[in-house]
Order: C-alpha cells, then sequence, then structure tokens
C-alpha cells in the first residue's frame, strides 16, 4: 500500500509502501505463538514440580507471599519464548563494528540460559545491523587521530557537570558547531541519547499541558512524556487526519473536567522510525502546527546525518526552514560515530533548558575525546575539513547504496518497510520461529543482522532489521543480498504479491534499473 500524502506541501516525491500481511500467514503467526504460549505453561508446570531446571529470577520460597518483585507476564515471556532464540543478541564483538567486523565465538550448554566462549573468533562478518550511516565507526583517519590528540591533551573523563567544573572549551566549540550545523541559534550537548528525551521533556512540559505523540515513537520519548505529568494522547503512526482531529478536539474541548485551555500544546514525533523504516510527514505537520498553534518536538536521532542534500536531517530532506522546527532533538551515537545527544532551537529555549533541564544539571560532562569526534566528523560533512570526503563520498555512497539495497529486496519478493531513501530497512519475518532461524542463518553466511520480535513490534509483525552504511562497498552489499536470498528460501520468507517486473533482453541493468 502506497501511503497517500498532500503533494502540494512536499518539493520532491514522498514514496512509502507499507504491503499488507498476508491473510495465511496472519494466522499461522497467531497459532505460533499459540503454541508457545501452550508449551510455555506446560514448562511451568513441570518446572513449579522440579521435574525440568528453573533458571531465571524469581522470589525465594520465604517471600512467596510478598507482592511480586518481577511482573509475572514479563517473566513468562522471557523464560518460555525470548529464551529460545536468545543467542541471536548481545553477541561479543571484539574488532571495530564498522563495515566489516570480528565476533567471538560461543556455545550454549543450557540451551540459552548461559553461554560459554570457545576462544575462537568469527572473522570479517558483514555488519548489516549497526546505525553506523555514514562509515564514521573506524579506527583510522581523520576522526580516529583527532580523538587520539584530545585524550592527550584532556583525557578521558571530565568528573564534573557542565554547570560545576565539567564545561571545557571543546564542548563550547562542539555546540556552536551543531548550531551552525542545524542552522539554529543556539545548541547544547548531552552524554546521553536517551536522556536527552526523557530528562529534556519533563524540562518542556508539565501539568495542564498536552503532548501529542506518535504511536512508534521511540521508549525515550514516551518515557519522557510520561515523567512530565503532561496528559499524552497517542495519534496513529504518520496519519496527519488522526494528528489534526486530536488537535482540533483539544482546542475545542480544552483539559478535561475543566475545559481551560492548554496551557501548551507539543507534538513529539521522530525524523526515521527506527523500526518502521519511514520518514516523518514533516510538511504537512508543520502546517498543522502553525494552522492550530502547537509546537513541535523533533527526535532526529536515526535522520541526522543520513538524510537531505547536505546530510542535516529531515528538515534539509524536505528543503524546509529550521525555525519552523520549536525543538531540534538528535544524537551523535549514529551518523557521527560518538555518543551522546543534542538539542537545538531558539537562543531562549536553549538557556532555559541549561539551568532547568536535569541531564544538563546532574549529568557528567561529555567524554573529551568524543566530543573531539563529533567536531570532526561534523566538519568533514560540512566540507570544513577543506575536502569533499563528506559530502562527495559519504552522503552520496549512502544514498546509492540505500536505493540499491531496497530495490534488489523488492525484486526478490520480501515485503519490506519504510521509505524508499530511508536507510533502516525493515525485512518482514513474521513468524517466531522465524525470528531465530533467521538470525542464525545468515550468521553462518557471515552476515551479521538484528532481528525483531514481540514486545518491540507487533505480535505479527516480526521482521530483520538492516542498516545501510556509506561504508558498505557494493560487492558487500551484494554478498549480504545472495544471502538473504538464499535464507529467505530456505525460510520461505518472500511473501510479497506484488507484481514483478520482467527483465528486458534489451536493455543492461543500469538502465532497466533506471527504466523501472
Amino acid at each position: 500500500q502506497n501511503v497517500p500524502y498532500n503533494a502540494s506541501l512536499y518539493k520532491r516525491p514522498f514514496v512509502e509502501s507499507f504491503e499488507e500481511t498476508p491473510l495465511l500467514v496472519a494466522v499461522l503467526t497467531y497459532m505460533g505463538y499459540g503454541i508457545l504460549t501452550v508449551f510455555g505453561y506446560l514448562r511451568d508446570f513441570l518446572r513449579h514440580w522440579n521435574i525440568e531446571k528453573c533458571h531465571v529470577a524469581r522470589e525465594r520460597e520465604e517471600q512467596k507471599d510478598f507482592v511480586p518483585l518481577y511482573q509475572d507476564f514479563e517473566n513468562f515471556y522471557t523464560r518460555n519464548l525470548y529464551m529460545r532464540i536468545r543467542d541471536n543478541w548481545n553477541r561479543p564483538i571484539c574488532s571495530v563494528p564498522g563495515a566489516k567486523m570480528d565476533l567471538v565465538h560461543r556455545v550454549s550448554p543450557d540451551y540459552n540460559w548461559t553461554f560459554e566462549h570457545t576462544g575462537k573468533v568469527v572473522k570479517d562478518v558483514i555488519n548489516m545491523g549497526s546505525y553506523n550511516y555514514l562509515g564514521f565507526a573506524e579506527r583510522t583517519g581523520a576522526c580516529a587521530e583527532a580523538a587520539l590528540k584530545s585524550t592527550h591533551k584532556y583525557g578521558v573523563g571530565v568528573s564534573s557537570t557542565r554547570c560545576e567544573m565539567g564545561n571545557l572549551d571543546i564542548h563550547e566549540e562542539m555546540e556552536q558547531l551543531v548550531a551552525r550545523f542545524l542552522g539554529v541559534e543556539s545548541a547544547m550537548a548531552f552524554g546521553m541519547g536517551f536522556a536527552t528525551n526523557s530528562m529534556n521533556i519533563p524540562a518542556l512540559t508539565g501539568k495542564g499541558c498536552l503532548i501529542l505523540s506518535d504511536e512508534l515513537n521511540h521508549a525515550s520519548l514516551v518515557l519522557g512524556a510520561r515523567l512530565s505529568g503532561s496528559t499524552i494522547r497517542v495519534f496513529k503512526h504518520n496519519n496527519m487526519q488522526s494528528l489534526e482531529k486530536l488537535l482540533r478536539d483539544a482546542i475545542v474541548h480544552g483539559q478535561p473536567r475543566t475545559h481551560r485551555p492548554w496551557k501548551k500544546i507539543l507534538i513529539v514525533v521522530e525524523g526515521i522510525y527506527s523500526m518502521e523504516g519511514s520518514i516523518v510527514r514533516l510538511p504537512e505537520i508543520i502546517a498543522l502546527k502553525k494552522r492550530y498553534k502547537a509546537y513541535l518536538y523533533l527526535d532526529e536521532a536515526h535522520s541526522i546525518g543520513a538524510l537531505g542534500p547536505r546530510g542535516r536531517g529531515v528538515v534539509d530532506y524536505f528543503g524546509l526552514d529550521p525555525k519552523d522546527v520549536d525543538i531540534m532533538m538528535g544524537t551523535f551515537t549514529k551518523s557521527f560515530g560518538a555518543a551522546g545527544g543534542y538539542i537545538g532551537g531558539k537562543k531562549e529555549l536553549i538557556d532555559y533548558l541549561r539551568t532547568q533541564s536535569h541531564s544538563a544539571l546532574y549529568a557528567t560532562s561529555m567524554s573529551p575525546p568524543v566530543a573531539q569526534q563529533i567536531i570532526t566528523s561534523m566538519k568533514i560533512i560540512m566540507g570544513e575539513d577543506g575536502t569533499q570526503l563528506g559530502k562527495e563520498n559519504r552522503l552520496r555512497q549512502l544514498s546509492e547504496n540505500t536505493t540499491y539495497f531496497r530495490q534488489r529486496l523488492r525484486d526478490m519478493g520480501f515485503i519490506i518497510y519504510g521509505n524508499n531513501d530511508s536507510p533502516v530497512v525493515p525485512l518482514m519475518l513474521y513468524m517466531p520461529a522465524k525470528i531465530g532461524a533467521f538470525g542464525r542463518e545468515m550468521v553462518k553466511r557471515n552476515i551479521g543482522t538484528v532481528v525483531v520480535g514481540f514486545p518491540a513490534t507487533p505480535i505479527i509483525e516480526s521482521r530483520a532489521r538492516f542498516c545501510i552504511s556509506a561504508a558498505h562497498t557494493r560487492e558487500m552489499l551484494d554478498t549480504a543480498l545472495a544471502a538473504i536470498s538464499e535464507v529467505g528460501d530456505l525460510l520461505q520468507l518472500k511473501y510479497s504479491r506484488r507484481v514483478q517486473p520482467l527483465p528486458s533482453l534489451s536493455w543492461s541493468s543500469e538502465e532497466s534499473l533506471l527504466q523501472d
């Protein structure tokens, strides 16, 4: 299903697709979870009578009359479903997690309850899971050298908060550069991306305020909204009709019971949604925000550096004015190969957050080599390093890799979600048994992937998520695609019912791709 949009607000085509789950696949997926649940209760019965050993944390016998410390269903899910496929996560990496990586080989003698390292290393695994969009996760080159010099000058730790003895000149240089990069008046940085959302939203809204949140927003945004004490209403993912209805109702009816006007209305969205691969409909949201006098909080964790002709995120991608976004948030953990997050906007906003944000007042300052990594990588993207390597090599390569990888997967017959320009590529697996099988089969073929299931996704929409990088060569992508196709045939994952174009004998492959 191609998603309809208001074309008059867009300067370029906006193409997103979310093919409907085949009915038979949905039924079989529900049946799979049902069978797993039945066997889970059977195994719990066996554990209760000590017929089967239970490894998971549980209350001691003398505490059996206490209120349970562990929520029952979460515990049930962990020990009976998650444990079956736990070997697909937390794999130890013993190299730079760049385009290729080395994995520590491990085995489990007790069905994934514990793991033992064999001492072997799986070499040159193609990394299709890291958020290394621009390829800055590297140990050589300008960024690594600059970070090393910074370590020699400042050391690694600061041991103080910014407002006490931890405000270094490198921090102020970084924030000025971030503000210039974003095109805003001012910016401030934080040592942790998750805390940038969860600790700053409570500083911006409170009781008597309304937060309108996309249903697929990240956990950090959800936590920040809940901590704020504001009223939260959720609109359907990227659905402008749903958002406008909530805005109208909020203005017409006001606060519950008193019907007083809301103190402020804050719309909270992401640039790229990390599980769907979709891009926010920013032109339409800005139009609604202006019409109904609301504020806009934009989380660009995955889109900053990865979208736009200048790599400046979703605002740059749509050719919009950064001043139309009230709070611009993003992280340095992905495209910049560093750590932490930032908030950009008007100078009054940033000055307010410096004195009100828990993350600014109580958190230790960012490590100097991390700050230097951000400065160097950002200057490369901006072309201020004296070369065009950032724009010509990294940004263009990421765009080309994304287009090529998405098109090839579609041609193979897989169902993939999201926007054509999004480097986050979810490939639908659906059935619970195929989550573990896909991850294991890909590692056998030296391809590192991320597989995701319930509760991180809806129960019938388990998926593998690929993250494309500028560091991937065409040869790496072709190797990964060949492995994906082979595993797709093995596990019968090619669910798409789209009519595939027939190859033409009169065109070369490149001409055929352009014609399509």
